[in-house]
């Protein structure tokens, strides 16, 4: 407990609002870091079993996750609002209005989910045919999604926990609830895939079963925690009756980091249909690149949640030269950070993509996309550092403008029009240009300073009963 308690402190020990900033933001991002490679692991380990299973069900998750990403995206814009208000609220010293901000997050975003899953359950086989998936492959790969939409309100809400108690600064107990769950989903994969011991074989759907089941206890666990109060921000079942007044609020900072998200998972999932015009072997490279990349991209991620959190409290602190003095040091240091991981990945490319599958066509394949995005890794640090500060700053909507200028404008026509004369090399080249675009725009725009002139902690003023409101605006 000593090494962890000197690496991963919780939020009475340091002030986001004052003193050093590089020593906050590492310990606030740290375990973000962690929780987030716990999060990608359990798709590793899908990935790494099912390419043990067959070629064709390592095809068919490579059509499921896109889905699993835009499902989640379209609800994700709640638990960005939840975030920032309670991180804004947290700096003003305002619990009492944090607390209802996190209770209606959690409504909300509870209705929301269920509402995403019962569509994506409906509409799964003919979501996955429309983006090119093969009649090999659409079986598995439609079994795999409808138990992911069923379950898509546990996996939803596990998310939304995690955001909440980083917006008050707590980042260390999301991430031991999120070890729990994914050593528990590792563990159930291959007896439920392979048919260990007295499970039955039920190949991708166990998968699916794994995965549900996993952030089911875990979401279980979160709220727990919340209800309780002693860590992190408090919700109160008094606060979570739906008010729909506050729910425009919610929406006002939420539905554009929604377009962001599922501006995203839209550009994958249309990628996805560019690549399922070629072979099911470069489907599935398609596959373990972007998971390769969605671990190398984890400490940047990362350190824009601690940068949101950290703009957050310090515009409710009105210390708006403090929270982009963060930005500024997190796109330094990730650029640095992920360029020198890019240089590791191009070297060995072959050896890591030959951890997902046995299949040599497949190695080559990945391994190849894998070098043409390495050296671009850098770039995509710097992009995430400044949208980041922008999310946290309640500009949303600028967030997402840079988002959808990168994918919708440059990775997609760029993959669409090369992916012709250039085969597969034409979609792994639009991934390069596009990070280097993607951090050249953000850094461009935050430059203008035009974050800075949003009014972001208009409070009410409020009696225990009824809370005051952030509004943010862009």
């Amino acid at each position: 407990m000593g090494v962890l308690d000197s690496l991963f402190r919780g939020r009475e020990e340091f002030d986001l609002t004052s003193g050093d900033v590089g020593k906050p933001l590492f310990f606030l991002s740290l375990p973000i870091v962690v929780t987030n490679l716990f999060q990608t692991a359990y798709n590793l380990a899908d990935t790494f079993w099912l390419g043990q299973y067959s070629t064709n069900a390592l095809a068919a998750i490579s059509f499921g996750f896109p889905m699993v990403f835009l499902l989640i995206s379209l609800g994700m814009g709640l638990s960005v609002a939840g975030s920032v208000l309670v991180a804004q609220h947290t700096g003003a010293d305002e619990p009492r209005e944090a607390e209802y901000a996190a209770s209606q997050t959690v409504t909300f975003a509870v209705i929301a989910s269920i509402i995403l899953g019962g569509i994506g359950y409906v509409f799964v086989e003919e979501f996955l045919a429309l983006l090119g998936a093969s009649p090999d492959v659409l079986p598995m790969a439609t079994s795999y999604m409808q138990v992911i939409s069923l379950g898509l309100v546990f996996m939803f809400g596990f998310f939304v926990f995690i955001s909440l108690m980083r917006g008050y600064g707590d980042t260390i107990t999301p991430m031991l609830v999120m070890f729990g769950s994914v050593v528990l989903n590792i563990a159930l994969d291959p007896f439920l895939i392979f048919g260990w011991g007295p499970f039955p074989e039920l190949g991708i759907e166990g998968a699916a079963i794994a995965t549900v089941f996993s952030r089911g206890l875990a979401m279980a666990v979160g709220l727990a925690v919340m209800f309780q109060g002693t860590r992190g921000v408090q919700i109160n079942l008094r606060d979570m009756g739906p008010d729909f007044e506050y729910l425009r609020r919610l929406l006002r900072i939420g539905l554009p980091a929604s377009v962001e998200g599922t501006g995203r998972a839209l550009s994958i999932n249309l990628l996805l249909f560019i690549v399922g015009m070629f072979p099911t072997t470069v489907v599935a490279a398609y596959g373990i690149g972007t998971r390769v990349f969605s671990v190398i991209f984890l400490p940047a991620i990362a350190v824009a949640r601690g940068v949101e959190t950290m703009t957050g409290q310090n515009v409710g602190a009105d210390k708006p030269d403090r929270a982009a003095q963060a930005a500024g040091l997190a796109a330094k240091v990730m650029f640095g950070v992920l360029t020198g991981a890019g240089v590791v990945v191009w070297f060995g490319a072959g050896a890591i993509s030959s951890v997902f599958t046995t299949d040599p066509e497949v190695v080559a394949v990945s391994a190849e996309f894998l070098r043409y995005v390495a050296l671009s890794f850098g770039f995509i640090g710097i992009m995430r550092s400044y949208t980041g500060s922008f999310r946290g700053a309640g500009k949303t909507l600028t967030a997402a403008a840079i988002s959808v200028l990168m994918l919708g404008f440059i990775r997609l026509p760029i993959a669409w029009f090369a992916a012709g004369p250039l085969g597969e090399t034409g979609i792994w080249l639009s991934f390069a240009i596009s990070n280097v675009a993607g951090a050249a725009i953000a850094y461009a725009w935050y430059r203008r300073g035009t974050w800075r002139d949003a009014d972001l902690t208009e409070t009410e003023v409020a009696d225990d009963d009824e809370p005051g409101v952030a509004a943010t605006d862009d």
